[in-house]
């Protein structure tokens, strides 16, 4: 199992030692607990559950806390489920950021910033109209259908509406270092979120 869970602290940049400055988005990954493991036997498939961040029971509802509970003695803010190889983990396992290495390519899955309502220009990068010359179009969308056939606005059309907060994953970024001791990932380049914001990391396997 190549995934963990963490948190995004923040930006900095890391000196090569060929003298180039590399940028980096610092991140806690784990250490996580394996909670529930589920076989294709009982459940139809294979998959581990993960927690990580741990919590008060104030925090968690009374379900949340009872189903950690069967598992673990620890209560965590964060828990998800990833598919597994059979018989791979079991519960009480704990998964730290040795299970990455310095070169490694990493998938990161965050939700983004939201940005409120945002118009045509902001959200989706339109020209606009003429700022001058007599001009009264300036930052709206301009048509958005015909008139009697379809009569109506297509889906999908590029509209105003709330910008940003959605679940995105940037792939194959760059794992710069590790630092086990204080369970801390320097990856390069930008990942989603704001800092203090909960992300999955996962090692890709495909390049």
């Amino acid at each position: 199992m190549k995934t963990l869970l963490g948190r995004k602290l923040g930006m900095t940049q890391i000196y090569l030692p060929s003298g180039q400055a590399v940028p980096v988005t610092i991140v806690e990954a784990g250490p996580c607990e394996v909670l529930q493991v589920k076989t294709s036997e009982k459940e139809g498939y294979s998959a581990a559950q993960i927690g990580y961040f741990p919590v008060s029971p104030k925090h968690l509802n009374k379900p949340e806390r009872g189903h950690q509970q069967k598992y673990a003695k620890n209560l965590y803010r964060y828990v998800r489920e990833f598919k597994v190889e059979e018989n791979t983990q079991a519960p009480g396992n704990i998964l730290t950021v040795e299970i990455f290495q310095e070169g490694d390519s990493l998938d990161i899955t965050g939700q983004s910033k939201g940005k409120g309502f945002a118009g045509v220009m902001k959200r989706h990068h339109f020209r606009g109209g003429d700022a001058t010359h007599g001009s009264m179009f300036h930052r709206e969308p301009g048509s958005i259908g015909s008139s009697a056939y379809p009569s109506r606005v297509l889906k999908n059309k590029k509209l105003p509406g709330h910008m940003g907060d959605k679940r995105i994953t940037v792939k194959n970024l760059k794992l710069i270092a590790v630092k086990p001791e204080a369970n801390l990932l320097f990856i390069k380049g930008a990942i989603p979120g704001s800092n203090g914001s909960f992300v999955v990391v996962n090692k890709n396997t495909i390049s």
